[in-house]
């Protein structure tokens, strides 16, 4: 090459190591034409020659770097080759990414360091790009996790990846039969859910990833293939589509479908990278809420029999009961109570009562197994100590360590008042709201039941006149704590004065005034779980069995 160096004074003043430079060097004096290149900036530059106006031969963006840095005229009073302070400025020539760096001369030239920085981009962009991605996934797995509805889950996911990875997503779930449910949501839009009557073998990918395959890359899926269900209204034409598994905790969540119009950049290895780990959340989070669904739909399947039923009359007895457990959370607990009517018209229907030790789940099985013995007792309904004795060995044979206490009435209507039988086995005795206010203890008492090989127990008997009342209630409502001072009970006094004021009262008003009273007392504290039951024989002489043939039960 023939140096440059020599056709300017400039060029003379730098010496002759410009070729040696590491990188493409131009200088252009202070009329703006080139002086001077070495062997590096030929190569970038070609068309920079020697004689030629800088800015003719260079980008744009080097060409306003360089009228906004340029001197023009010899400056007098600086030392040669002193420069102002300039921050690197930067741009692309071809396809490389340069910084340029400035030196201005005293006398108006301005030296041109072009160092290739194409690298160091390409790595601050892909830094920045997982910066973002990261973000994107840590604010996806906030969304989707806030919600347990599946639903929800769904159309978070369709609207996220139709938003940050796609022109239009859909999501479709595993199919029921041959109908898939499908959330569909373009970009700008909202999800739109529909079942689709469609074989998702027919689509290439979608089949397998339903089963939870590993993805078909999108290269190997023709656009032209998606059938018209999967294209949103007005979308166009596909150019480009991903599918990819949506896998959940041990069985497919479903399928992700990204969608991307002809004329569009086609999805890259990198952004199918990214979609199956986005993909990878949601279908965690949609499997999350899916065995939630699951998990609620048993739980009250299974909780069914134990929920508060509404007592009404049954064979001219009115009924009435109330339950509140002992966290407001809860559902059930260690009290319940069930009405079993009479088999026979005539007979007496069979009422329990009880308390078992604890609170809580562990409490509320073994209520259930105590219920279910009662019920498998109830050919014995007439001999209440020989019910409770088979119950108290069942439980002592039992692995459960727990007691039970437990309260038996058996209630017939016999003219215009009701007979009754109760028998308490070690429960808090039941109290008689007779017809002048006056409130009076049922003589029965009896050992609880699962403590001790034999659990004796008295039986009485009584009759409740025309708008007199039986309650039986847990100790949960005496020894409820509150008060002014916040640590008092209840207390069976202040329950008998309650219970003095709602002479002749239907029984669902005095249950529903016992609880109230009690919640009252016990304001915000803590308390067990409260149970009551009113048996009450009604004013009317005109009464009629409603529903008398069918079960009443109650169980928390």
């Amino acid at each position: 090459m023939v140096s440059t160096q020599a056709q300017t004074g400039v060029g003379a003043e730098h010496g002759a190591s410009w070729d040696d430079a590491p990188y493409p060097v131009l200088v252009a004096d202070a009329q703006d034409s080139v002086v001077l290149r070495n062997d590096a900036a030929t190569v970038l530059l070609p068309g920079a020659h020697p004689g030629t106006r800088f800015a003719d031969v260079v980008p744009g963006w080097l060409a306003e770097a360089h009228a906004a840095v340029r001197v023009p005229g010899p400056r007098t009073g600086q030392e040669p080759d002193a420069e102002p302070p300039c921050p690197p400025l930067s741009g692309t020539i071809g396809e490389r990414s340069f910084e340029a760096h400035p030196s201005v001369r005293a006398d108006g030239a301005v030296t041109w360091w072009l160092i290739d920085d194409t690298d160091h981009v390409l790595a601050r962009e892909a830094l920045d790009m997982e910066r973002r991605r990261t973000a994107f996934l840590a604010e996806a797995s906030s969304m989707l996790l806030s919600s347990l509805n599946l639903g929800r889950c769904m159309d978070v996911t369709a609207q996220l990846a139709a938003e940050h990875l796609a022109d239009a997503a859909l999501v479709i779930a595993p199919t029921h039969g041959r109908r898939l449910p499908v959330v569909t949501c373009p970009r700008g839009g909202g999800p739109s859910t529909s079942h689709e009557s469609a074989d998702p073998d027919e689509v290439p990918g979608l089949g397998e990833a339903l089963r939870g395959f590993p993805p078909v890359p999108s290269r190997w899926i023709d656009p032209s293939s998606a059938p018209a269900w999967m294209v949103p209204e007005d979308f166009g034409t596909v150019g480009s589509i991903v599918i990819t598994p949506l896998p959940g905790h041990g069985v497919p969540a479903g399928a992700l479908v990204l969608l991307r119009r002809s004329g569009g950049a086609a999805f890259t290895d990198s952004e199918e990278v990214f979609a199956r780990l986005f993909a990878a959340r949601a279908g965690a989070a949609m499997s999350a809420a899916r065995l939630y669904a699951e998990q609620t739909s048993i739980t009250d399947v299974l909780m069914r029999e134990l929920l508060p039923p509404s007592l009404h009359q049954i064979s001219g007895v009115d009924y009435a009961g109330g339950y509140r457990p002992s966290a407001d959370h809860e559902r059930i607990g260690g009290d319940f109570y069930d009405v079993h009517p009479a088999a026979v018209e005539g007979d007496a229907s069979l009422i329990t009562l009880g308390d078992v030790c604890g609170k809580g789940l562990e409490a509320a099985v073994l209520t259930g197994k105590i219920r279910n013995t009662l019920h498998a007792l109830l050919p014995l309904a007439d001999d209440h100590q020989r019910m409770i004795s088979l119950l108290n060995t069942a439980l002592l044979n039992s692995h459960h360590t727990r007691f039970v206490t437990l309260v038996l009435a058996s209630a017939v209507r016999e003219g215009s008042g009701v007979s009754l039988r109760l028998t308490s086995a070690g429960h808090p005795t039941p109290l008689i709201i007779r017809a002048d206010g006056t409130v009076e203890e049922a003589q029965t008492r009896g050992t609880l039941v699962g403590a001790m090989p034999h659990a004796p127990a008295r039986t009485t008997a009584l009759t409740l006149a025309p708008g007199e009342s039986c309650v039986l209630y847990t100790d949960g409502i005496t020894e409820a704590e509150g008060g002014p001072l916040g640590g008092s009970h209840f207390g069976e006094q202040r329950l008998k004065r309650v219970l003095s004021e709602c002479a002749g009262m239907p029984s669902e008003s005095i249950v529903e005034r016992v609880q109230m009273l009690a919640s009252q007392w016990i304001g915000r504290g803590r308390h067990d779980d409260m149970a009551v039951v009113v048996i009450s024989a009604p004013r009317t002489h005109h009464l009629s069995a409603v529903n008398g043939h069918t079960r009443g039960r109650f169980t928390a």
